[in-house]
């Protein structure tokens, strides 16, 4: 189960999966467990949504792994993977080293590195506190949903992110003006978000909807208000930039055909079209 996705950090509901999982258990005679992956969720869940039940409350759920330079709120890189109990972890994730006259039993990916990230992460436990981080996620996700509504008035977006999930807002780009089509995509207006500085990334969702675009805006803990709405003007900026610029996707192409692009240049804010029988597709 994957508790925020990369996509739109959306939780998978582990509860359900749990009492599916335990019927066809029970039914089958199988011994199946679960594997909860809490990269970005799990530092968020237990303080955001403390009823929600995700965790070892289930009794089929074994192990959760969770990142702390994500929501942990360390620099890079550490992770956790924490099991349910030592019979819970298969005896072949660890190896074991006779280091200075005893046995050393490791389950790390290497067996000597630096401790500082495991330091990073005890220094935020005692100086944040359950109370402390609490307080945080709770700030990071009044601003996921500021940034939210303040997208929703430009009324250029469609929100693909929930409203239980990762503090992030994953949106795609809406029909323009008039419900016409519009002549750039998501991973243009990413590309023209650069150049104000910004790092929106752009994604295409799995291949079963891989026709869905989004952009993702994580919200993290030097995210503010303020800055929620230079991204906003800034996305307003481009948006009128492209609009006003020729500008065509390759689909929108082999879609819609020369005409759309006759069409677009007729409109746009060009005095007539250029003399040219081809066109190329670059914003």
């Amino acid at each position: 189960a994957i508790l925020g996705s990369t996509y739109t950090g959306a939780f998978d509901d582990v509860k359900v999966l749990n009492d599916k999982l335990a019927a066809l258990n029970a039914s089958k005679g199988l011994d199946v467990r679960i594997h909860v992956d809490g990269a970005s969720g799990a530092f968020v869940a237990p303080f955001l949504y403390p009823d929600l039940q995700w965790d070892f409350r289930l009794p089929l759920v074994t192990s959760i792994n969770a990142s702390g330079h994500k929501y942990g709120l360390v620099f890079p890189g550490v992770g956790w993977l924490v099991f349910r109990n030592a019979e819970a972890m298969s005896p072949e994730l660890a190896f074991h080293t006779n280091y200075l006259g005893s046995d050393q039993p490791s389950i790390t990916l290497n067996f000597s590195k630096p401790a500082s990230a495991v330091l990073g992460q005890y220094f935020v436990f005692l100086r944040l506190g359950k109370q402390g981080y609490a307080q945080v996620m709770q700030n990071l996700n009044e601003i996921a949903h500021y940034l939210r509504d303040k997208l929703v008035e430009t009324g250029h977006f469609k929100i693909l992110s929930k409203d239980v999930g990762v503090p992030l807002v994953a949106i795609s780009l809406l029909p323009g003006k008039d419900g016409k089509n519009r002549f750039y995509d998501e991973f243009q207006l990413s590309d023209r978000l650069r150049q104000s500085g910004w790092t929106l990334p752009a994604y295409t969702m799995p291949p079963s909807i891989s026709h869905v675009k989004l952009l993702r805006a994580v919200i993290r803990e030097d995210f503010s208000r303020a800055l929620a709405d230079k991204l906003v003007a800034d996305m307003n900026r481009a948006i009128d930039y492209l609009d006003h610029h020729f500008c065509v996707t390759e689909e929108q192409v082999k879609e819609y055909g020369q005409h759309v692009v006759d069409d677009f240049l007729g409109k746009g804010p060009h005095i007539k079209p250029p003399k040219k029988s081809k066109f190329n597709g670059v914003c």
